[in-house]
């Protein structure tokens, strides 16, 4: 049997998407290519913003004339799309054989004869990875209910893995070749406090940091109010922690905060980049922006482009506000600003962003770089080039001689905002 799984959306998608994988593989199936050579195709969806969803809808739409054209395969949707009601769906969608919402496997199990498995199918040793770098979920869902965003309705309440639970995964993926793990969670300085004994983020790093064969571990989505000093300490004082931080910030403006209910202020963001900033000096802080959210006028704004001018992160994640049916702006807010003012916004924003990232990498202009070498890929001229990352998460592309998973001296011959460009010169002694 063969099945296809298509995924959209964030990197605790890919990492669910690899899980149903790994189960399915140690059931005798086989992954394909294309979904016109499968016997099961799982789309895992994202409805964070509207042009997620109108891409798994597309996707949707091939597979139906699939199957109008005589293909006998299974279709199962998960993700964000999925809620805990399904009715709508299956009425817009009843060529669709299950529905199933995130982590929650065993419908699409089910679906396909396996009735008998149960919820602990998926150990922590199941995980695979093909690449040297692995996402890990250590913390699943979200409390912090923001106005604009589905996620608690999709994933549910915070749910912490425990410390040996997460060890066993990362010991096997290290076992396996994997030398980058990321730790996921929708907050995921939330991790721990549903657990005996409250271990938060920086406790499992410093758990996680004797496993032999990781390099390198990131941890992925920052809130800005869980942000605490044990967790920033971990990051300074652990050699295997990149110094990269992720928190978005959402908007530079008070009164848009609170219509959003982030929890926090200006002041205190201003207060966590500080201090992560005086504890690791060569730190490189990445932020998420939305624009043009509910009421949000110009001096809101000019609030927000004002903070990132102010301070200088080393990338923006900007998107223009998308109203999603099922939260607390749908339903309480007006959804009022012009989509052409919203694109006026975001385009502001991205050519601030492309100077000060342009300044920040320019930087690194006859430095070496260690690079974490991830694949191999062709330039704009045809040219096979390797790629990777850095500590501080700046792409690189390089030629030289490597192999995925090396840590490699790269010398940074070219910069831009979104990437750097260099020649490798060895590869670095593994940590």
């Amino acid at each position: 049997m063969r099945y296809h799984i298509w995924t959209v959306g964030c990197q605790m998608n890919k990492a669910d998407s690899h899980k149903l994988a790994s189960g399915l593989d140690k059931l005798g199936w086989s992954e394909v290519a294309a979904p016109e050579e499968a016997d099961l195709v799982v789309l895992n969806t994202c409805s964070i913003r509207e042009h997620a969803e109108q891409r798994a809808m597309s996707k949707l739409g091939t597979l139906k004339k699939l199957r109008s054209e005589g293909r006998d395969f299974k279709i199962a949707v998960m993700g964000c799309m999925v809620g805990p009601k399904t009715g709508d769906l299956r009425r817009q969608f009843p060529y669709v054989d299950v529905f199933a919402r995130p982590q929650q496997f065993e419908p699409i199990m089910e679906a396909i004869g396996y009735e008998d498995l149960g919820g602990e199918f998926w150990p922590a040793t199941f995980v695979r990875s093909e690449a040297p770098t692995a996402y890990v979920p250590i913390v699943h869902g979200c409390d912090k209910f923001c106005t604009y965003c589905i996620v608690p309705y999709r994933r549910g309440r915070e749910r912490s893995r425990t410390v040996a639970d997460v060890y066993e995964e990362v010991a096997h993926l290290a076992a396996s070749g994997v030398r980058e793990v990321t730790l996921l969670g929708q907050t995921v300085e939330a991790y721990g406090h549903d657990l005996d004994g409250t271990p938060d983020l920086g406790d499992l790093l410093r758990t996680l940091d004797d496993i032999e064969g990781i390099a390198r571990f990131r941890f992925l989505t920052s809130y800005p109010k869980d942000m605490t000093e044990r967790i920033i300490d971990a990051v300074a004082e652990l050699p295997k922690v990149c110094e990269h931080f992720n928190i978005p910030v959402q908007s530079g403006d008070n009164d848009v905060l609170e219509r959003m209910r982030r929890g926090y202020n200006i002041e205190l963001y201003r207060e966590k980049v500080a201090l992560i900033r005086s504890r690791t000096p060569d730190v490189a802080i990445t932020t998420d922006v939305i624009v043009g959210f509910c009421g949000e006028t110009d001096a809101e704004f000019q609030r927000s482009y004002d903070l990132l001018e102010e301070l200088q992160f080393d990338k923006v994640h900007v998107a223009a506000y998308s109203d999603r049916p099922g939260t607390i702006a749908h339903r309480e807010l007006a959804d009022d600003i012009p989509q052409e003012v919203k694109m006026a916004r975001l385009q502001r924003v991205e050519q601030l962003e492309a100077g000060i990232s342009a300044r920040i990498n320019s930087r690194l202009l006859g430095e070496d770089v260690e690079v974490l070498v991830e694949g191999r890929k062709p330039n704009a001229d045809g040219e096979q080039r390797w790629y990777g990352r850095t500590r501080r998460d700046k792409l690189v592309h390089f030629a030289g001689d490597a192999t995925p998973g090396d840590l490699v001296s790269v010398r940074i011959d070219r910069t831009s905002p979104w990437s750097l460009v260099g020649t490798g010169k060895k590869t670095t002694v593994p940590t």
